[in-house]
């Protein structure tokens, strides 16, 4: 006999996690499965530390979700006992009018968000870690951070076995073939029948959801670990977290030493390089190298010194690098969320929440009409829509 749930979650990375961890606590009767063990390195949900931020550059409009996203966090704290969210500001860095320092300060004026905007001279003397240009300024969201990756998901885990859910670890779900009144699952294991179902499946969406071929392409991501010149410019309450505009470089963000290799750095999305999310991420090469210790030495000259390491991870990309999560069109007993394109870490506590209500209740009292399929379609030509 095959056995029924009232929701399966598929992908149990930061969205997955969350959103079985929400369904659980409803009292629903939920399974979720992975193909892999939680945060191993073909995902893009381990690495020590993720940015968080209030102050929102991309779109004012993701900024209710990030207050919600802080809320959910703290009460995942209070629920584990653990640290999960540490607050160290996040300086968002570049000339006044790029499109993070502009963004920025729209999103802070537009929310009333506590900010501070300082000048090349005032970050001298207050961060020196940071070099800025004599044209440069620097704006002070007070409420950014850090959060830790694998102790977030870990921990959504185990709050979700706690209410009952069943997990399923080192099993790929093959298959998805809905009816009318649910979703019958097949696995490399077995087959399973569930109401409703939540894809989450990161870098490997679009082999259940086929019209994602079209939109959803991962990408390699790098990032590096400086071990700090001096560690006392490097330490958080002297280096907070900082995303830095670079024009036609792109952009850039970092950590301070919060952890025993030093300084971490990265560019948003790297070179753009697809990969196949079935196959090891690439290994590190010399044009990563030299761009990562080119951008330490020029913008962090006080604070990077040698590299200590470097590691690969995946982003999942879609046209707008804005998220999705939706009920599938067509398939309203299906789930769809790619939040991601390389910033949707720090919302995964909100994205839970957002992913148990379209699973039980068909829609949510939160604010994501600018994340359904009529938004993606806005931004690709339409093909059929289907699950495999």
């Amino acid at each position: 006999m095959i056995a029924q749930f009232d929701v399966a979650v598929i992908g149990l990375g930061a969205m997955g996690s969350a959103a079985l961890a929400f369904l659980a606590a409803r009292g629903v009767k939920a399974i979720g499965i992975d193909a892999y063990f939680p945060a191993h390195a073909m995902s893009s949900s381990h690495g020590d530390s993720r940015l968080i931020r209030l102050g929102y550059f991309e779109d004012p409009s993701y900024v209710p979700l990030l207050q919600r996203a802080y809320r959910n966090w703290r009460a995942l704290e209070t629920s584990l006992r653990a640290d999960i969210l540490t607050i160290t500001g996040v300086l968002q860095i570049g000339s006044p009018d790029s499109k993070i320092v502009s963004g920025t300060r729209t999103s802070c004026r537009l929310h009333g968000l506590a900010q501070e905007e300082l000048d090349a001279a005032e970050m001298a003397r207050r961060f020196p870690a940071f070099r800025l240009d004599d044209d440069e300024v620097a704006i002070l969201d007070p409420q950014g951070g850090y959060l830790r990756p694998e102790a977030a998901i870990m921990g959504y885990l185990k709050l979700a076995a706690e209410s009952g859910a069943m997990l399923h670890f080192s099993e790929k779900v093959m298959a998805l073939d809905p009816g009318d009144r649910g979703v019958t699952i097949s696995s490399a294991s077995g087959r399973y029948y569930a109401r409703k179902v939540v894809i989450a499946t990161g870098s490997w969406i679009a082999e259940l959801v086929p019209h994602l071929k079209s939109h959803a392409t991962p990408i390699r991501q790098v990032v590096a670990w400086y071990r700090p010149k001096d560690g006392f410019v490097a330490e958080p309450q002297r280096m907070p977290c900082f995303l830095r505009d670079e024009g036609t470089d792109g952009s850039y963000f970092g950590f301070p030493a919060i952890g025993t290799d030093g300084i971490k750095l990265g560019r948003h999305t790297h070179f753009r390089e697809p990969i196949d999310p079935n196959e090891p991420n690439p290994p590190i090469n010399d044009q990563d190298t030299v761009l990562l210790d080119g951008f330490a030495s020029r913008r962090l000259p006080a604070a990077a010194g040698l590299r200590v390491r470097a590691a690969t991870c995946r982003y999942t990309m879609l046209p707008s690098e804005d998220f999705l999560f939706d009920l599938l069109p067509g398939q309203p007993n299906i789930v769809v969320a790619s939040p991601c394109s390389g910033h949707g870490f720090k919302f995964a506590s909100v994205v839970g929440e957002i992913l148990s209500d379209l699973a039980l209740d068909g829609g949510t009292a939160l604010e994501i009409a600018a994340f359904s399929f009529d938004a993606l379609e806005r931004h690709r030509p339409s093909r059929s829509l289907g699950v495999k």
